[in-house]
């Protein structure tokens, strides 16, 4: 049996490094893509772009590496890049499945709150039998901002028509962690490897930190 509180009527997803473990793929495809142009991935770049949109995160590389490129042609490259990996290679967190279908069952309202595309995003979830699972799935970009602004959380909510108190949200992030707590929503903050550097840092955001969602019995 989980542990989930009866005052929860909705739990939201972050996806990338949460629901599933795909944040190892990003720096290999941002080296494959930036190669097109000779040029190198510099070592801070996953952290300076941690939290932002699909477009933010666009515009951030054809700024900062001067590119001549459209923002629309850059995220169709990378959709392009990522898709077979979304598609076929990309596995869900231990107990990630499980964990869905026992909130499902109880009725419980589910959504996706991602920084990635709808295209990779909704790849993965076909993969994995679970996109009917969730009640809605939104994307940084669709509301403007990503994170850590509280944009995409309070929409969710709003979308679910769920208060922000019965929300309760799964991230990896710190940049995450603050969208949801600057929402109002109960947090609880799941480990990756990419950002488990910043721990303590989430864990003082979080109801707990989790090393995947067994541990949510």
């Amino acid at each position: 049996m989980y542990k989930i509180s009866n005052n929860i009527k909705c739990v939201l997803f972050d996806l990338d490094g949460t629901l599933v473990d795909s944040t190892w793929i990003w720096r290999e495809i941002d080296k494959i893509y930036l190669n097109r142009f000779h040029k190198e991935v510099h070592d801070n770049l996953q952290n300076e772009i941690e939290g932002m949109s699909f477009t933010e995160t666009a515009n951030y590389i054809k700024d900062y590496y001067d590119l001549k490129d459209s923002i629309e042609t850059i995220k169709k490259d990378w959709n392009d890049l990522a898709s077979d990996f979304y598609e076929n290679k990309i596995e869900l967190k231990k107990g990630a499945k499980n964990f869905l279908k026992y909130l499902s069952n109880r009725e419980v309202k589910l959504g996706i709150c991602t920084s990635n595309s709808r295209i990779l995003t909704e790849k993965v979830l076909i993969k994995h039998n679970i996109l009917d699972l969730f009640n809605i799935i939104i994307t940084s970009c669709e509301v403007g901002k990503g994170k850590p602004n509280p944009d995409i959380y309070i929409h969710a909510s709003k979308k679910l028509n769920c208060a922000p108190e019965n929300c309760l949200v799964f991230e990896d992030t710190f940049q995450g962690v603050l969208s949801a707590s600057r929402a109002h929503m109960q947090v609880i903050g799941i480990q990756d490897a990419f950002s488990i550097k910043n721990r303590h840092k989430i864990a003082k955001y979080t109801l707990k930190y989790i090393e995947n969602f067994d541990k949510m019995k």
